[in-house]
């Protein structure tokens, strides 16, 4: 009976002990590092993709037709304006200039001796001693005579123009590519490309703004006497600073309707022929705002679904049942969380537009353990790590 006693009460306590709600341990406190955020005056740099381009570039192509004689520069040198480039075989060309020039001295001939008929036949007339039909000849012959000449003449220029074609020059000065044609290959008039020559100095460096923009580059167009030295700078393609700085030479007419862009155009001294047209390379434009900047490290900012947040520490009172009476009403520091607006990024620190203040205690590490309202510490101190995630 005894037995049987015991074991309903030991039932009965493991009945009540399962029923027992078992207390929730209280939230952990997080040991973070702050920083205070001030308001300073920073240099930076705006960036863009962009490519380099010719301010004039033109494929040579011949205007006769014939074979390739002789080719006289070094491919992939720089050329002068009027520089000797190719020859195409002129003999057609000069034998059909020379018989122009001898048709053209038959008709003068031809023109002096009508010159001679009009002018006997005009004498005749005046005293009536020739048929008036023989006079009337004689002046519509020597205008036919002349009409002769005139027509050799043209025939003339145009025979030497086809041979002056022959010789293909520079345009303009500037760098040569490799050679399309070769000696002894004929060539077509219109179709057959020689080659590409392209202005090398000054380069034109080319790149696309957002229309929000515009406004911005055009003041800086207009305004370049009071502009920066360093305004406009690039990084070569192995990210090494160009030594030459450059301006604004063209802002296209256009907006694209479809993307929202529009193209700049700078121009940069090459004179050493580091530029090289096709080249990717990187626009920094240097920015003008002087007012102070908030400034974070990059790693006090956490990215969430597209959103950029950091948290800021705030003094709370944390209710704590189970604590003294004395501390459960003690301010504590609690993370909360703030959505900012991240600008332009300096090295490992980014600038903060808007959603935090000059004087806010930003938590700078330890941000990865951390939730809004989460309770916070400086008392540990938090070894730097990266914290959050940037793109």
């Amino acid at each position: 009976m005894n037995r049987v006693i015991l074991s309903a009460i030991f039932v009965s306590c493991l009945l009540l002990a399962s029923c027992t709600k078992k207390q929730p341990p209280p939230n952990p406190v997080i040991p973070v590092n702050l920083m205070k955020v001030k308001a300073q005056r920073v240099l930076y740099y705006d960036k863009y993709p962009s490519t380099t381009a010719a301010l004039s570039q033109v494929a040579l192509l011949p205007q006769i037709q014939g074979a390739v004689t002789a080719i006289y520069f070094v491919e992939g040198s720089h050329v002068n304006k009027g520089q000797k480039l190719y020859e195409i075989d002129k003999s057609i060309y000069q034998a059909n200039y020379d018989a122009a020039i001898a048709n053209l001295r038959v008709q003068e001939g031809n023109m002096v001796q009508a010159q001679q008929d009009a002018d006997r036949y005009e004498y005749l007339n005046k005293y009536n001693a020739v048929a008036k039909q023989l006079y009337d000849h004689a002046i519509i012959t020597l205008q036919n005579a002349k009409n002769q000449v005139r027509s050799s003449q043209e025939a003339v220029k145009s025979a030497k123009t086809s041979l002056n074609y022959a010789v293909v020059y520079a345009p303009f000065g500037g760098s040569i590519g490799f050679s399309q044609v070769k000696l002894g290959n004929v060539v077509t008039p219109g179709s057959t490309v020689l080659n590409t020559i392209s202005t090398d100095d000054p380069m034109a460096v080319d790149f696309l703004i957002n229309e929000k923009q515009l406004p911005l580059f055009e003041r800086m167009q207009n305004n370049r006497q009071h502009a920066p030295d360093s305004l406009f700078t690039i990084l070569m393609p192995d990210n090494t600073l160009y030594p030459f700085t450059g301006r604004i030479a063209v802002i296209d007419r256009a907006v694209d309707s479809q993307t929202g862009s529009i193209r700049i155009r700078l121009v940069f001294d090459n004179p050493k022929n580091y530029l090289r047209v096709g080249m990717s390379c990187v626009v920094r434009v240097h920015n003008q705002d002087t007012e102070p900047q908030l400034v974070l490290p990059s790693k006090a900012v956490v990215e969430q679904m597209g959103e950029y947040f950091v948290f800021v520490a705030k003094d709370s009172v944390i209710n704590n049942p189970g604590a003294h009476s004395d501390s459960a009403s003690k301010p504590k520091l609690v993370a909360q969380q703030k959505k900012v607006m991240p600008g332009q990024t300096i090295g490992p620190n980014v600038i903060i537009k808007s959603g935090i203040s000059a004087g806010d205690r930003v938590v700078t590490d330890g941000v990865q353990s951390l939730h809004n309202g989460s309770q916070i510490t400086t008392a540990n101190k938090v070894a730097p790590s990266q914290g959050g995630k940037r793109n």
